[in-house]
Order: structure tokens, then sequence, then C-alpha cells
């Protein structure tokens, strides 16, 4: 999710962002969230005032209960019973601004790295470097088996066999150790996760259509691990 400062401070950014990644249908909701986060502001502004102002007249009755200013006293606990209708008001409309933004946010994606070619579609991605296709060059290896993985699972997964999964242990212990060589910490997360774990970093929807799901249960199976980890 894009930091809420980001796109107060570069809206015309993320409007050229959400036009390359083809989704001109949430532009409008970068002006939206900019005038929802700028009440939700003011409200808090607000809020602190009031606050202090309540927290300081409270500390003044006392005083005038001491001097038998009555008068004084029951005028200052009217004025705090009014900050502390209002504030309870203004806390109401904190969460509800705060909830709006949150959802808007979740919908806006990530800013793209320049690095990144603009396409629509995986049909427009830009090819550098063309070994052949992994399957076959692990077929010829006798390293993958995509029969028996679609009569298991259906199209889409596959069987890695001998010297390829050995292939494959090889370059994620090696991966590791480089890592760990580094300083990092070596972690194996869940590989469940629930909902509001991803929420901030993209929307229900989104996580509904791509991530598969235990029925009846709020647990996700997680695509990598940065959710879990994050």
């Amino acid at each position: 999710m894009i930091d809420i400062k980001f796109l107060r401070e570069n809206p015309d950014a993320v409007k050229e962002n959400i036009k390359k990644k083809f989704q001109d249908s949430k532009l409008p909701l970068v002006d939206e969230v900019i005038e929802l986060d700028a009440q939700l502001r003011k409200a808090q502004q607000r809020g602190d005032s009031l606050r202090a102002d309540r927290n300081r007249i409270s500390k003044e009755i006392g005083g005038f209960m001491a001097k038998g200013q009555k008068d004084e006293a029951e005028k200052a606990k009217a004025q705090v019973k009014e900050f502390s209708d209002e504030l309870a008001a203004l806390e109401k409309q904190e969460e509800e601004l705060s909830e709006k933004v949150k959802k808007i946010m979740m919908t806006i994606p990530n800013i793209i790295d320049p690095s990144v070619p603009i396409g629509k579609d995986d049909s427009e991605n830009v090819e550098i470097t063309r070994y052949g296709e992994h399957s076959e060059i692990m077929e010829r290896l006798n390293g993958i088996d995509l029969d028996s993985a679609r009569r298991v699972a259906g199209n889409g997964f596959y069987y890695l066999m001998g010297d390829i999964a050995r292939l494959h242990s090889a370059v994620l212990a090696y991966a590791r150790d480089f890592m760990i060589d580094r300083g990092f910490t070596y972690c194996i997360p869940p590989y469940m996760i629930r909902s509001n774990v991803v929420t901030g970093v993209m929307s229900f929807a989104e996580m509904d259509a791509m991530m598969y799901k235990i029925e009846g249960e709020d647990l996700y199976l997680i695509g990598t691990s940065e959710h879990s980890m994050i």
C-alpha cells in the first residue's frame, strides 16, 4: 500500500502510475482520498486541541473548589462536558474517515519500478534472452513430469524429478546461505495467513481472486513469503 504522505505530496505521479497500469477507473480515487485525508487530519487536530483544553480546565476545577468558587467550578465542569461530547463525536468521525481512507488506499495500485516495461498484459512483456522453453529443457533432462501432475492436480502443476529436483534444492540452499552470510536471519514463515495480514498489501477483491482459500475459515495460502514476513 502506498504511503498516504507520498500520495498527498505526489498526486500526479500516483495518477500517472494508475494510467500505466491501465486502471483509469481508479483515477478519481486519488482526489477523493486526498479530500478524505484532509478531513481526517483536521478532525485529528481539533481532537488534540479539545483534549488539551479539557485536561487544562479539568485541573482548574480542583482549584476552584478549594477556593470555594463553586460557580466557576460548575462552569468549568459544563465546559469539560461540552468538550467531551464534541470529542466523542470527533473520535467517531475520525474512525469512519480512517476506515474510508484505508479502503481506498488498498485499492490504489503500488508504484511501478521505473525499470519495468509498460504493457497491458503478459503478451507485451519484453523478452531479454531466450534459451528455450523451461519445460522442454527439463523434459530433455528427465527432470519434470507434467503428465502425472496434470492427473493429480490439473494444468499448471509439475513434479520435479532427479537432478532437476536436486538443482532446485541446491539453488534455494545457495540463496539461503548467501543471505545468511550477509547478516540476514533465515526464517520459514507460516504457509497460511489470515485476510487482515494481506489487506495492507492488496484489496480484498484482488486477494480473493488471486489466493487459494480454505472454505469456512479465514485462512489463505501464501503465494510468496513477504505477506507473512512484512
